[in-house]
């Protein structure tokens, strides 16, 4: 008779189903990035753009690009804290956002979530 290690059984299962819910999470985030990006307008050939809510409090800008100088990488965290906002932008320097960056950004969260928020919930219907 042949014995299963329940045990070790139902920890690859579990491992499984968290590896699956990771892929799952990963494909959101890349669908959102993507949507995010398309924002501001199409994006020229051989241009890479993102904007994505990254947590409760992160806002993420990346933007990647090749020239006659080379590869480009630019990439924006806002950090949204009470006492207002901060942006950082390749050397971890915070500083604060001007009135008119923090509108801007205000906008684009809320033509992001107009954007992805029927998806989402289509999604997660699906997923009862």
């Amino acid at each position: 008779m042949l014995k299963l290690p329940i045990l070790g059984h139902l920890t690859n299962n579990q491992h499984a189903q968290d590896n699956r819910r990771a892929e799952i999470y990963r494909s959101i985030m890349h669908w959102e990035a993507k949507v995010g990006g398309e924002l501001f307008g199409p994006i020229p050939k051989g241009v890479r753009r993102e904007f994505f809510c990254l947590d409760e409090s992160t806002w993420v800008w990346h933007e990647e690009w090749r020239d006659k100088n080379g590869r480009h990488t630019v990439t924006t965290r806002y950090d949204v804290r009470p006492n207002g906002i901060l942006k950082s932008q390749g050397d971890n320097t915070y500083q604060a956002l001007t009135r008119e960056e923090a509108t801007n950004l205000y906008n684009a969260a809320m033509l992001y979530y107009q954007r992805i928020t029927p998806e989402l919930v289509r999604l997660q219907s699906l997923a009862k």
